[in-house]
């Protein structure tokens, strides 16, 4: 089996014969019951090859889709004139980059369909390409725009600045100003317009590039086409068993096992509120090709554009996650420095994992280990500023707790808490000091993604801070700042946060910690 990893051509995953996902009947229905759409999904999710499928769709390449479903679905194969532009792979950091993109696109596609002297702005030069190639060809024009997003995300918050006509303004401005006027066609167009697809990983309000759609659809959490992008469990278990079968042998596990293993690792995302699970394209593809089960998504790129909002806000990632949230606090896509959540949504780092329809309400979370792990280390080495190895030291937790090896713990902890710079626990409130070490126990735990772990956990009679579970053991964890190890034990005593477990056949650990806000590490450690 070829997989079709990092290609996002359609012509070339079908020509040389790479497995293929099937969407095509989702695609069939995408361009006959509508014709402007918008859809939001993380990176690497297979939005470029959507946008690939439907150029050599609306190109009318009949012979691509022989066998697929589409090619009983369509009746009338049209060749339309396709205008595809993909803002991916460029660095807008760079100066006058986006200016040259945008320009060199609208002067190759005036070389095809002409060019009216008097137009000079690119809102009108790029209407009139749309309306001559209607009239040349007899069709309307297909518009298929990849990561419209890319160049304001690469300089959002970054300050970066650029001379423009004698003055220097803030380059994500400019940026902003050049995606309005590119996108401004869409209303004066519409008549010269077939199909319009922009893709993308957030939808930003201030570019106004949505005002200029009559009838724009966005479908990013539409549930007619939640898995447009990406593999659902049936579509993993109907095109791939044999590399899972595979993987059992590499694992020395069931077939069953071997599923929970991905599933975990790689499931969890939900576009919509019928809650369908999505597999993760790209890694799932990777574990296939590899046989291993690694952490591909995540090591492809860093959100740094995420890093600078959490930097501005006053909430914490423990704050953000595991929360029930109105819609239009994640739906609203307006990049806010102080209200990162709908970007961090967007980018895929949380998902929807329930909903209460009651309320009208969604639970968001991380959607698997994979995402979990690598944002929150990211996350940790930015807010604790530590020369630790976050990597080595969460896997040498992960062997003492899976050994029961309480020691070798707090051992681990006391010295990675150690090698905090003072500047970074240094608060004025003690308030804001226990604040700090509850955010910095959660981020160090939820680095442990291989094991459940509860922070913050509610129960009927208050609060537990940490529970962390194992095949073999429980660890329940209270924390005191200048206080007691004792006193925190008692707490775990009185709250009754051991009832759940009464019938629990694994080893129990109750863990009393008290950390001190003067060292900034462990100062008292009691184990029953």
């Amino acid at each position: 089996m070829k997989y079709p990893i990092g290609i996002q051509d359609f012509e070339k995953i079908i020509s040389n014969d790479f497995v293929y996902v099937d969407k095509t009947a989702l695609i069939y229905r995408l361009v006959t019951e509508g014709n402007i759409y918008f859809l939001s999904r993380p990176r690497r999710f297979g939005k470029s090859l959507l946008v690939s499928t439907l150029k050599y769709y609306f190109q009318g390449k009949k012979e691509l889709f022989k066998g697929l479903a589409i090619d009983e679905l369509e009746k009338e194969w049209a060749e339309y004139p396709v205008f595809h532009i993909d803002f991916n792979g460029s660095n807008y950091l760079q100066p006058k980059v986006l200016d040259s993109i945008v320009e060199d696109t609208i002067t190759s596609w005036e070389s095809i369909y002409g060019k009216d002297p008097f137009y000079t702005d690119l809102g009108r030069r790029f209407a009139y390409v749309l309306k001559q190639a209607h009239l040349k060809t007899g069709h309307r024009a297909v518009v298929l725009i990849d990561e419209y997003d890319k160049p304001l995300l690469d300089v959002l918050d970054t300050g970066y600045t650029v001379h423009t006509n004698g003055k220097e303004r803030l380059l994500e401005e400019h940026h902003r100003d050049i995606l309005k006027g590119f996108y401004s066609v869409f209303k004066a167009a519409d008549e010269d317009l077939r199909f319009v697809l922009l893709t993308g990983v957030t939808k930003f309000s201030q570019v106004s590039v949505f005002s200029s759609f009559n009838q724009l659809a966005d479908i990013s959490m539409d549930p007619r086409y939640e898995y447009l992008c990406g593999i659902t469990e049936e579509e993993l278990y109907r095109y791939f068993m044999e590399p899972i079968e595979a993987m059992t042998k590499v694992y020395r596990c069931t077939v069953d096992e071997m599923k929970e293993r991905l599933k975990k690792q790689y499931d969890g995302y939900h576009f919509s509120d019928r809650l369908t699970d999505i597999y993760n394209p790209f890694s799932i593809l990777n574990a296939f090709a590899k046989e291993r089960i690694a952490d591909y998504w995540f090591s492809t790129g860093t959100p740094t554009y995420l890093i600078r909002l959490l930097n501005h806000t006053k909430e914490n990632l423990n704050e953000l996650t595991g929360k029930y949230y109105d819609p239009s606090q994640f739906v609203d896509y307006k990049a806010d420095v102080e209200k990162p959540l709908p970007m961090i949504y967007q980018s895929g780092y949380l998902t929807v994992k329930d909903c209460d329809f009651d309320m009208n309400t969604f639970l968001l979370d991380f959607p698997n280990n994979e995402v979990k792990k690598g944002f929150v280390t990211l996350v940790a080495n930015n807010y604790l500023d530590t020369k630790t190895d976050t990597g080595s030291w969460a896997r040498d937790v992960v062997n003492a707790l899976k050994q029961g090896d309480l020691e070798k713990f707090r051992k681990l902890l006391t010295s990675f808490l150690a090698d905090i710079p003072y500047t970074m626990r240094r608060k004025e409130t003690e308030r804001e000091k226990e604040r700090y070490f509850h955010y910095t126990f959660y981020l160090l735990m939820r680095m442990v993604s291989v094991y459940t772990v509860y922070t913050e956990k509610q129960q009927s009679e208050g609060r537990v801070d940490c529970i962390i579970e194992t095949p073999q053991y429980i660890y329940i964890f209270e924390f005191k700042l200048d206080g007691t190890a004792e006193e925190a034990l008692q707490q775990i005593e009185d709250k009754g946060y051991v009832r759940p477990y009464a019938s629990d056949n694994r080893t129990l650990y109750k863990v009393g910690v008290s950390f001190s806000s003067e060292t900034g590490t462990v100062d008292d450690w009691k184990v029953i």
